[in-house]
């Protein structure tokens, strides 16, 4: 029986892929390095940042990857030119699983920081029972932050559902033990997701709360 449902964040309650390219484009430019492509940026949405700007930029130190982490924070949270928006349908689909009694939870690659003032500027924050962020635990695909939801909501493996865009999250569910549902709207390509045997890919948050619906 579902009693508790995990929600990755960016690309999958909220379509911010566009923003994270950009700040991270910007922040390459800035200190005139080799601009990623948009499609490298876009396959690492999800991962902790760090772990993000090590992996596209694997030949600069650990000196250089910190001020392109702090420019990508400078230019995400000053950036006017390409803002964030929630999926549609995303209140809608938390208020009815709230509703319904069940417990909620967050799990992302965002900072604390990060995540605390997006919950701020979408009035969210009181929706979730637990949130975890990459930078207080270890990031995806590692299961610890679910491990810590689990214990923390006292709810088993098999008694939650972990909701996600990318393989880093089924992965993550997968390595916890824990049912998992992929959305097509996010960042990695349905195929890719199928590799980890999600109860379901849902084209859309209307989609997954017809499927949630059912269970």
């Amino acid at each position: 029986m579902t009693k508790l449902v995990i929600f990755d964040w960016d690309g999958t309650l909220m379509d911010s892929e566009r923003q994270i390219v950009h700040c991270m484009q910007m922040s390459a430019h800035d200190l005139e390095l080799v601009v990623p492509t948009y499609e490298s940026v876009r396959h690492i949405i999800g991962l902790g940042l760090p772990e993000a700007i090590e992996r596209l930029f694997p030949r600069h130190d650990a000196g250089i990857r910190e001020l392109i982490r702090q420019g990508y924070a400078r230019h995400f949270v000053a950036n006017a030119a390409v803002q964030s928006n929630l999926f549609p349908g995303a209140i809608e689909l938390l208020d009815e699983l709230r509703g319904q009694g069940l417990l909620l939870a967050v799990a992302t690659g965002k900072s604390r920081i990060g995540l605390d003032r997006v919950l701020t500027k979408t009035g969210l924050t009181s929706f979730f029972n637990v949130t975890r962020t990459a930078d207080e635990t270890v990031s995806k695909p590692h299961p610890r932050m679910l491990h810590e939801i689990l214990a923390e909501t006292g709810v088993m493996p098999g008694d939650a559902i972990m909701i996600g865009d990318t393989t880093f999250d089924m992965e993550m569910a997968e390595r916890a033990d824990m049912p998992r549902i992929g959305l097509a709207h996010g960042v990695h390509e349905t195929k890719a997701l199928r590799a980890f045997a999600p109860l379901m890919i849902a084209d859309d948050l209307f989609a997954l709360a017809a499927h949630l619906r059912s269970l």
